[in-house]
Parts: structure tokens; sequence; C-alpha cells
């Protein structure tokens, strides 16, 4: 066992960011089936059907679509346990601690997302899915700068208030978007339950939020350029960008009355933007790089040396 967690040892940076990837990429799938309608193509949990545990002719279409995106669930459970494996190996204590949090995840997301599909797609229980899914994210994004990140001192009390409420207010912001999913055309079936809330107008809100967290991202940058703060003006200003990119994004789907392919961008984008947020977070906050050594001085690390226990 020693010898297997010494060779995952080796892998833990790109197992940290296929943790991330797989866990953006589930978003993107679970937008799918709900722009397909296919939120109740298995119309059961855990079984797909009364009958069966996978997919049948019966069940059509919908029913491969909402069966793949159930199954993609063991891919991320996989690499959550080869992850944590791999910060042991490493014996990061941090790394290992967030590594457990990523991978505790995955099974409460299959059982809320169980109890999505047992209430037919209740909009607040698929609005508590969603926001599951942008925590995992943000923990995913939490490794990857305890991992490697550059060197930085705890920034002062207003950027690092600024940084806060900002991911604060992304939080609202990423919250109203399931709330105007709930209330429109894409909540996962076509005969699922809606929240009962106008479509307009909680888009509208859901806009007035995003002008909000705009307008702090905007002064938490100016502020970390006057204040030479390199990595958090970098970090906000790659945020800021997704930001305005979403925004534009989200105009033109409301205009252009929710087409699919420009919801499922919007979905993307709105992953994108709890990493983003967790990385204001985190860099306001201490952090001490740390530097693996090389056996070979080339390209892979040596097996005997470990990552600091911090």
């Amino acid at each position: 066992m020693s010898a297997l967690l010494d060779r995952l040892a080796r892998y833990l940076w790109p197992l940290a960011l296929a943790n991330l990837v797989a866990n953006i990429g589930i978003v993107v799938t679970g937008a799918a089936v709900r722009l397909t309608g296919s939120g109740l193509g298995c119309p059961t949990w855990p079984r797909c059907s009364d009958e069966s545990y996978v997919t049948h002719e019966a069940l059509g279409v919908h029913g491969i679509i909402e069966f793949g995106n159930r199954t993609l669930t063991f891919i991320l459970a996989a690499i959550a346990v080869l992850c944590f494996l791999a910060a042991l190996g490493a014996r990061h204590r941090r790394a290992t601690r967030l590594a457990f949090v990523i991978g505790l995840g995955i099974p409460l997301q299959a059982v809320l997302g169980g109890i999505t599909v047992l209430t037919d797609l209740n909009p607040w229980i698929v609005s508590g899915h969603f926001l599951l899914s942008m925590a995992i994210i943000m923990v995913c994004i939490a490794l990857l700068d305890e991992l490697r990140s550059p060197d930085r001192v705890a920034a002062p009390p207003l950027p690092r208030v600024l940084a806060w409420t900002t991911a604060a207010a992304g939080w609202v912001v990423l919250y109203l978007g399931t709330v105007v999913t709930g209330a429109g055309p894409h909540a996962g079936d076509t005969d699922s339950p809606r929240n009962g809330l106008a479509p307009a107008t909680v888009s509208h809100v859901h806009a007035i939020a995003v002008y909000v967290l705009v307008a702090l991202t905007l002064a938490l940058l100016v502020v970390a350029l006057r204040g030479g703060h390199r990595w958090l003006a970098t970090v906000t200003g790659l945020v800021l960008l997704i930001e305005v990119l979403q925004g534009v994004l989200g105009w033109v789907q409301y205009w252009l009355d929710l087409p699919v392919g420009l919801v499922a961008l919007h979905m993307l984008g709105a992953a994108l933007l709890a990493a983003g947020l967790a990385r204001i977070g985190l860099a306001v906050l201490p952090h001490h790089a740390v530097h693996e050594a090389r056996a070979d001085g080339g390209s892979q690390p040596d097996a005997a040396t470990r990552l600091p226990q911090r």
C-alpha cells in the first residue's frame, strides 16, 4: 500500500486538476440533461426505472442522457479517491483534508440528485443540487491553490473585505441564476414543476445582482492595482472578464428566448465564475508556495520526496 501511495503522490497535481475539470464537466452535462428535457429520463432513483438500474429502450433518448449523466458520477468518484490517496502519499495534511471534502461531496451530490428525481424535479431542490456543485468546484480551486500558487502575505483590511464581499455577492448571483432557471422553460423536464415566479421579474433581479457584482469586482481590481497586489489584481481581472462575458451572454440568451446552446455556455460560465470567486477569496490570504524537489532535474518528482506537512 505504501508503494502505491508513493506512486500516486507523483500525480497529485494532475489529479487535483482532473478533479476541477471533472466537476466543471458534470455541471455542463447536467445542463444538457435539463436543456434536453431529460431530467426525468430515468424516472426513479437509485434505479433508472422500477425494473432496472440501467436505461432501456422504453425510456428512449431521454433515458440515455439522464443515465449517462448518472454514470459520470462514478468517474468523478474515482478521480476524487485517487486524488485523496495521492495527497495521503504526499503526506500533505491540508491537501489531504481538501481532497477528502471533494470526495465527500460526490456521494452527497448523488443523493441530492436522487432527491431531485424523487420530488419530480422540485426547482428548489434542483437549485441546491447546482449550488453544491459550485461549492465543490470552489474546494477544487482551494486544493490547487494549496499545491501551486505564488507566495503571498495576508492582504490589508480593505482588499480583504472587498474580496470576501465580492465572493459573497457572487454567491447571490449564482443562487438567483438557479431561481431564474426554476421559473423558466429549462427547469429539467417539460412537465416538471416551476417555482411560480415571473421569469421576467426574477431575470431583472438577477441582472441587478450581476451589476452589483461587477461593480464590486471592478472596485477590488482598482484597489489591488493601487496597492501593488499583483496576484490579486491578476485573479480579479480574469474574474471581471468572466463576469462581463457572462453578463453579455445572459442578456443575449434572454432576448433570443433562451436558445439551448447559449444556455449551456451560460452554465459553463457559472462554473468558471464559481472557480474565479474562490480564487479571489483565497488571493487575500497568506500562502507559502510548495516546491516539489525533482529527482532527475526534469519531469518527475522524486518518489521519496514529500510535500511538507501543513
